[in-house]
């Protein structure tokens, strides 16, 4: 069967779902949000734990990336990110997604092959980069002792 542009075009349209635009954008702006607001719950909570500002706000950086890092493991973030769509694309949270879900998708394969591999293949080297980067930093100045 040989289908012209046209042709191909008005199966296309026949074949997709139309998408609710207005439901998926407050889907999508609630749940963004939501894990704002989560995060901005956290700041405070933390401040009130006696944090300064500076150390809350990376606390909350750690807490929203192993938040999100253990419902992508645990299934969860897919099913919402299915619904949210962008609005899961908050950007600490859909990076460790970004990361931990081709982890998990190839675990089968070995710590090394597979999640340590899969991993790297996305974000993990941004969280590598990262890591030894501040480990570096932070020996440096512990050396020096010019932190204080």
């Amino acid at each position: 069967m040989k289908l012209n542009a046209e042709e191909y075009s008005a199966l296309c349209k026949q074949a997709s779902p139309r998408s609710p635009l207005a439901r998926d954008c407050c889907w999508a702006f609630f749940v963004g949000g939501a894990i704002c607001l989560a995060g901005e719950g956290l700041r405070v909570l933390y401040l009130r734990l006696g944090l300064s500002p500076e150390d809350a706000g990376a606390l909350v950086s750690v807490t929203l990336v192993a938040l999100s890092g253990a419902a992508t493991a645990a299934g969860w973030y897919q099913k919402l990110a299915s619904r949210a769509g962008a609005g899961t694309l908050v950007p600490i949270t859909g990076f460790a997604n970004a990361v931990v879900a081709p982890a998990i998708e190839f675990r089968s394969e070995g710590l090394v092959p597979g999640v340590g591999a899969k991993m790297f293949t996305i974000a993990g080297p941004v969280i590598v980069y990262g890591t030894l980067a501040s480990a570096i930093w932070g020996a440096l100045v512990w050396l020096t002792g010019a932190g204080g």
